[in-house]
């Protein structure tokens, strides 16, 4: 292991994945952060699939802060829609909105579709796992 927190894994002879990791390794303190939503702190949404996106990150952020982390301690996310057409629609915006936050650090990744979430306005959700370094 090097200084960095977290180290992608990439099997020999298999393409580089493009915003995602295969895999992650590192060691240090686990955090867990449960399912996130495009919220903000008063508990509105913001119009649209992207700035729903966008918020559910900085939300991310928000708790791993409280355990003094941030973007690049992130390991794994995993990703609930409800709409994979919509996802798919925003992807040219996407990946903009999401380095505005999370910078150039993609962990590994997984994305569903689900029939649906709790709060009817939410468009996904967004869970994630990290390990700050002890």
């Amino acid at each position: 292991m090097t200084d960095t927190p977290l180290l992608a894994l990439l099997p020999p002879g298999w393409p580089v994945p493009r915003g995602y990791a295969n895999g992650m390794v590192g060691r240090g303190r686990t955090v867990l952060v449960g399912g996130q939503i495009g919220w903000d702190a008063a508990g509105h949404f913001p119009p649209g699939f992207v700035a729903q996106t966008r918020q559910t990150l900085e939300n991310i952020l928000a708790v791993l802060r409280e355990a003094g982390g941030g973007p690049e301690h992130i390991g794994r996310l995993t990703w609930y829609v409800v709409d994979m057409a919509e996802y798919r629609a925003s992807l040219p915006d996407l990946g903009p909105a999401y380095r505005a936050v999370m910078g150039r650090h993609f962990p590994a990744m997984a994305l569903v579709q689900v029939v649906a979430l709790v709060v009817p306005e939410e468009r996904l959700e967004i869970e994630a796992t990290a390990l700050i370094p002890d």
